[in-house]
This record gives structure tokens, sequence and C-alpha cells, in this order.
């Protein structure tokens, strides 16, 4: 199996450019390559997608544990050539100090993957040697077996670094990149722009790829590749066959601004016998018909005056729900199903009207990170005092008087640092800020199942 581990010293080194380059690199040598990313961001894998024309993965070891991960990375590499994968933050970065809690280093364990280190090269010599060995020494088992130097400007700056590194460290140096206005990728308030809203980016990558295979060694990349399989004691087919259901569909948000969702999700639903429905809230007139809805996250609040003239989906989605349709929603799509959602400038657009309130833009992160929930109330994806794992990032809040349904707390080394209130639930309808993955708590599908409406049945679609 062939499988590399793309990590950074820490945020901002490049990772993500040298990631995307390699994967474009190996592409145009025809390759089948499986991306890959650590923890729970959206934004990175779309670009991931986008080149290898393979859906790219997350490996996010809060809400999967190490088997499931295996699962994950095994059914979606078993015909790929090489499976590519990009870390989070740096290398050790994590949830607290502990070196294996939703780290990029212990997800390289759990795959028995190389790592591939970039570090950042400008204005350092020696000294780079020095920070490559402290990244070694700290935990032995990650088996880092090359480094690329990143905004280098000249081979004889990068001779010198390759030189100390491989006199000190007795590691491999790959390559160096130099510093390359052209291959910058614009950003906004959650991170990068998604890959569905930039044009000309097939020509940028190929560029991108051009530079990557003059500067590096792709060729060792691959050699250093070749690693152990490893076997997961994951498998999903009992329940697969326990819930099994036919002649019913989900209809999907998918458009610029509803395309947050783990791949993992909606092909478990459709694994389940479940007809997928993809539909746009922007520009489809309204909701496909269909016995569940299921709305992810993405920026309503970019697309808001597209959204608010949509009236006839807006009235259709609020429709489905005065029909007991169950509906799903999450962080973006909770902000779709208030009445308003506010900008920073306090302009005011038309949303669905499920809930009362508004979403309201804000100037600065309000959640970040990971954090789970206790229903203190039956839901249609939990029962009360059931706990679902995921993520929150957003720089909205949503100001309403209506009851809270969840119990939200982040912990950080095992203690409780914040605690609040989340999630919204009538009738059949559940909005949160909160993105979960399905397999962290298969329960939440078996209950959203089980919330089929009446209606639906009588239409014939059972």
């Amino acid at each position: 199996m062939k499988k590399i581990l793309i990590a950074g010293t820490n945020s901002g080194v490049g990772k993500t450019t040298i990631s995307l380059g390699i994967m474009q690199a190996l592409t145009k040598r025809n390759m089948k390559v499986q991306p890959y990313k650590v923890g729970p961001d959206y934004i990175d894998p779309s670009y991931h997608t986008f080149i290898t024309g393979r859906h790219s993965r997350n490996l996010d070891s809060y809400m999967l544990d190490d088997e499931k991960i295996k699962y994950v990375f095994n059914k979606a590499s078993k015909d790929a050539d090489i499976s590519v994968v990009e870390g989070v933050m740096g290398l050790f970065d994590g949830i607290g100090i502990d070196l294996d809690n939703c780290t990029s280093s212990h997800t390289s364990k759990i795959l028995k993957a190389p790592v591939i280190l970039v570090i950042n090269g400008k204005a350092m010599a020696a000294s780079s040697a020095a920070m490559v060995l402290g990244y070694k020494e700290i935990d032995k088992n990650v088996d880092i077996k090359g480094v690329i130097v990143n905004n280098v400007r000249t081979k004889t700056h990068y001779d010198i670094i390759k030189k100390a590194i491989e006199t000190y460290c007795n590691t491999e140096v790959l390559g160096y990149f130099p510093p390359n206005e052209e291959f910058s990728l614009d950003s906004r308030h959650l991170g990068l722009v998604p890959s569905v809203e930039i044009d000309g980016l097939k020509s940028k990558f190929n560029n991108l790829a051009d530079e990557i295979e003059k500067y590096i060694d792709v060729d060792r990349i691959i050699e250093i590749s070749e690693t152990q399989e490893v076997n997961s004691e994951f498998e999903l087919n009992d329940f697969i066959e326990k819930n099994k259901i036919k002649n019913q569909s989900i209809a999907i948000a998918y458009d610029k601004a509803f395309n947050f969702y783990y791949k993992e999700n909606i092909e478990l639903l459709e694994e389940l016998g479940l007809e997928i429905k993809y539909f746009s809230p922007l520009k489809d007139k309204e909701v496909p018909k269909s016995d569940y809805i299921y709305i992810g996250g993405g920026f309503p609040e970019i697309f808001s005056t597209d959204i608010e003239e949509n009236k006839s989906m807006r009235k259709s989605i609020k429709e489905a729900h005065e029909k007991n349709i169950p509906i799903y929603a999450e962080c973006g799509g909770l902000m779709y199903l208030g009445e308003n959602l506010l900008d920073k400038e306090d302009k005011s657009y038309e949303m669905v009207g499920i809930f009362k309130g508004s979403s309201k833009m804000t100037s600065s992160l309000k959640r970040f990170g990971y954090c789970y929930g206790t229903a203190k109330e039956d839901t249609i994806l939990s029962k009360s005092g059931e706990i679902i794992k995921g993520h929150e990032f957003h720089h909205s809040v949503f100001e309403t008087e209506e009851e809270c349904t969840y119990i939200m707390r982040k912990e950080r080394d095992k203690k409780v640092v914040d605690e609040w209130e989340g999630g919204y639930s009538k009738n059949n309808t559940l909005a949160t800020y909160l993105h979960t993955h399905f397999y962290n708590n298969l329960d939440c599908i078996t209950n959203f199942l089980n919330h089929r409406c009446s209606t639906n049945i009588e239409e014939g679609n059972e």
C-alpha cells in the first residue's frame, strides 16, 4: 500500500499548497490519488477532490475511533495507486497537550503512514536541523521519513538547510519550494474560499504541479510511500442490513451556499437504501418531493441575497416542515432555517422562518473546535440523554427565544472548559451549529430514519 502524510511544523507553513501540488503532480503522472484531510475541515478537501477527481475523506479521531479511521481509509483507498493525507495545524497539535489526541502524528501512527514534514526555511540555516530534530525526538514512534523546505528563494540557501538536516537529524530532505504569489489561494472568515467558487483552478494547479516537479523529488516520495497495510475491525454490514429501507428518498441541499458534508454521511444514507436527491436552495424553485431533508453547512451569509430572492424554495422548505418531513440542518443550515440573516452591517435578509430568531454575523469566531452535545429531550437525531460528538466553527450567533435542546460542552485535557446550550428542535426539524459524523453515533441515523412522517406513507412513498 502506498501512502504518505504531509504535515507541517505549524499552521501557515505551507502544507496545503505543498499537499495540493504533490496531489496534482501525482495525478498528472496518471496515478489514482486518494486524498484525505486530518480533522474536521471541509474546505481543503474540496480542493483535494477537484485535483484528484476522487472525494477527499476526513480522518477525524475526535469523532471516529482508530478502527473507524482505518475503515474509512481502507474503503476509499482500495482501488487507489497512492493515498495522500494532508495533516492539520502542526504535526503534534490537537486537543490540549496530549500528543495522541486528535493530532496528525496520531493519525500517522493509526495508518502506519510515513510522514513528510514541511518546514519554513526562511531566515534559517543550521537552526532548521534543531527544529526537525525536536519533531523527531518528541515521539519516536512517528515515522518522519522526509522533509520539504518551504519559502526558500535560492538553491544555495536550500543546500545549507539540506546539509544541516541530513547531517544532524539523519533525515532525508526531499526538496524545497520558493515563495510564489501565483499559487496563493483566496481566504475569507472560515479559511480558504471553497473550490466551487473559484474559476481557473485547473490551470493554477497544473502550473503548481510543474513547479513541484522542478523543486521536489516526487519519485522519491512515491518510493517512501510504500508501506504495510492496516486492517480494521469495524464494519457496517450488520448495521446496514438491520436498518435497510426501501422506496424512500432524502433531499440534500448542495450548491455554492451549502456544501459542507462528510462524504461518508451521504454514502451511508445511500447504503441504507435512500435515493439521494440533490437540490439547490439558490437556484431550484422548490425542494424535491422526498421523505427526509438534509441541509449541511456552508456560506449562506455570502449568498444571502440569492437565498432571499428564492421565495418559492424557502416556502417549500417551510411547508415540508409543516408536513412533518424530518429535516436535519447543520450550522449554515441552522442559519437558513431561522427568520432572518443579518450581515455585519445589520442588513437583514429573509430566510425560511421555521425557527423564530435571526442569525447575526460577527467579526470573530464565536465557537471553534471539538465539542459534544447532551440531548435535553428527544429529537429526530437523538434521544434524551444521548451524546453527539462533533465540532463547531462559525462567526455567526443565533439570536432567539427558542428553547435549546442540547447542553454543549468542550473538554481539554479531560476537563470541561466551556459549557453552553445549543440546537433547536421543532416538530420533526432539528437545527444545530454542531457538525457531526454519522459513524460516531450510528444511533443518530436509526433515530432519524425512524422519524419518517405518516403523510408520506399515505402518499404511497413507503
